[in-house]
């Protein structure tokens, strides 16, 4: 069974108005200041810099460095490296001087020892970037929206607040696309975010701002929320370590858009970070009372799990094919599991992928369980106020007038194409697929799948490439544990990386396999170094 003429038409047409909107977008925005940076990001000078978030903690508490010190260092880089990334929209240096203070004051008076701090502290002193759709008190809470220009969080969003209780100090918030529903970080209220290894190219969404700050090493530790790939596309970007939790397990309260729908089924929230060492300490923070269900203190011994590889979604006519470099380091990393751990990687296909972004879109607008849609996506832009009109908002953009960014447009513009009455064949897909895929992992099973297609994509390209972000999101409507891990550069300087997933509620499997790939392939690379 395959698509309707109707589906195949309306998948057709989504890609011809997302192409006429590339055009337009082209031939009639503003030139920004980003295709015009040609120079490189300052390398890393500061030993601080290059330390993990879980040897700085153990620095800072037995007195070989101050989080005083090490606060300043990450302010001193951000405020180095921010012209040039715009990742940072809005910093808190002042108050997290004073919280360095306090901790290391703490530090001083404590009598317990190191192993008291440790337990009860485990992140005492190091700094914190938070991405902006998270509540952060005292700090901007928009999303981008013009309309919510001087909304100021006042209470922390759960796994923030979480990440705090454990001693971190968050330096600031970091740049969105609009409204989290785009895989660029620009918006009309902060700007566009630039990748690190190439201003001219994008750093993701949504939560590009983190990426771009950690993988420019001004930040060491970071939270994103996900629910199409906007942990894991930054983090493929920027070359860093991001990982989606199991569904359920991070609470995504204060989290701005909230979920509504079926979205709480595919939102999730995690970490970010340069160093694969502090993924499963900010997992076990960040989940809190939930963090009994994902089994993290339970060794895990690689040698004895199943290992799968799937080299990409069958020919999507959706998407475009995995570059070669792609395609080659995943082959390298099944080469490289075979000969150090001596397990068998067997390569797998699920024909269901070539469907991965429609499935995907069809999950997104299904109702709850009251049988109460999602919320619209122009109801979201017209906040605090009426709906916005998107065909009008439109016309406006072509004469600079409008407060919304292109993307956002175009995304309500296609969700008034959409046909009402979701496909059946697609949801037969999704259902075979789930049931193939949980049968095949278990809970020994990891598999290997593309980050993306491409290496990262140069500004505004994503209009052309709308559904490349399925090698993500399809992860997302199975309700799968995934970390994105780097993977070195590529031909042009670029970074690679690749998803490595597991059965739900099996993310310590994923996380082992992280740090694995590290120290196997190198990790996180300075994107200022020669």
């Amino acid at each position: 069974m395959a698509l309707s003429r109707l589906e195949k038409a309306q998948v057709w047409l989504s890609k011809a108005v997302m192409g006429v909107f590339y055009m337009l977008f082209r031939l009639l925005s503003p030139r920004g200041a980003e295709g015009s940076l040609k120079r490189k990001l300052p390398p890393v000078i500061n030993p601080l810099l290059v330390v993990s978030a879980t040897q700085l903690a153990r620095k800072i508490r037995r007195k070989e460095v101050s989080s005083v010190e090490v606060v300043r260092a990450y302010i001193d880089r951000i405020q180095e490296v921010n012209p040039f990334l715009n990742a940072v929209t809005k910093d808190r240096f002042d108050a997290a001087l004073q919280e360095a203070t306090q901790v290391d004051k703490l530090i001083e008076e404590e009598t317990g020892g190191e192993e008291v701090l440790e337990d009860r502290l485990p992140l005492l002193g190091v700094p914190l970037s938070v991405k902006e759709s998270f509540a952060l008190q005292g700090m901007p809470h928009t999303v981008g929206l013009v309309s919510r220009k001087g909304v100021v969080a006042t209470v922390d969003a759960a796994p923030v607040a979480q990440l705090k209780r454990a001693g971190a100090i968050p330096m600031g918030v970091t740049n969105t696309s609009e409204l989290c529903m785009w895989w660029e970080s620009s918006n009309n209220l902060y700007g566009i975010t630039n990748n690190p290894y190439d201003f001219e190219r994008i750093p993701g969404g949504s939560s590009g701002g983190e990426g771009s700050i950690l993988g420019g090493a001004g930040a060491v530790i970071g939270i994103g929320s996900d629910i199409g790939g906007s942990i894991r596309m930054p983090c493929f970007f920027n070359g860093i370590f991001g990982h989606k939790t199991t569904p359920g397990v991070v609470s995504i309260e204060n989290h701005y858009p909230t979920c509504s729908g079926r979205h709480a089924e595919y939102c999730s929230g995690g970490p970010m970070c340069r160093y694969a060492e502090d993924l499963l300490p900010m997992l076990r923070i960040m989940a809190g009372p939930n963090a009994h269900m994902l089994s993290l203190d339970t060794k895990v011994d690689l040698k004895k799990l199943r290992f799968f590889t799937i080299p990409h979604d069958g020919g999507s006519a959706a998407t475009y094919p995995v570059s070669k470099e792609l395609l080659e380091i995943q082959r390298k990393v099944v080469e490289r599991l075979e000969a150090d751990l001596g397990v068998n990687v067997q390569e797998v296909r699920f024909p269901e992928l070539r469907y991965g972004f429609q499935i995907w879109d069809t999950y997104m607008g299904l109702p709850d369980k009251e049988g109460k849609p999602p919320q619209p996506f122009a109801e979201l832009m017209g906040e605090p106020g009426q709906p916005a009109w998107p065909v009008w908002e439109l016309l406006k953009w072509t004469m600079g007038k409008s407060e919304h960014t292109f993307a956002a447009i175009g995304l309500a513009l296609m969700e008034m194409v959409h046909v009402m009455k979701p496909s059946a064949f697609l949801m037969q897909q999704k259902e075979k697929l789930q049931k193939e895929m949980d049968e095949l992992l278990g809970t020994d099973g990891v598999f290997l799948y593309p980050s993306h297609p491409r290496v990262a994509p140069k500004h505004h390209h994503p209009f052309f490439r709308l559904s490349d972000c399925a090698y993500t999101a399809i992860i997302n409507t199975l309700g799968l544990p995934v970390t994105q891990c780097p993977l070195g550069l590529g031909e042009e300087g670029l970074p690679l990386g690749v998803q490595v997933g597991a059965g739900k509620l099996q993310d310590r499997l994923t996380l082992e396999v992280a740090l694995y790939l590290e120290k196997t392939f190198g990790g996180w690379r300075d994107p200022g170094a020669n």
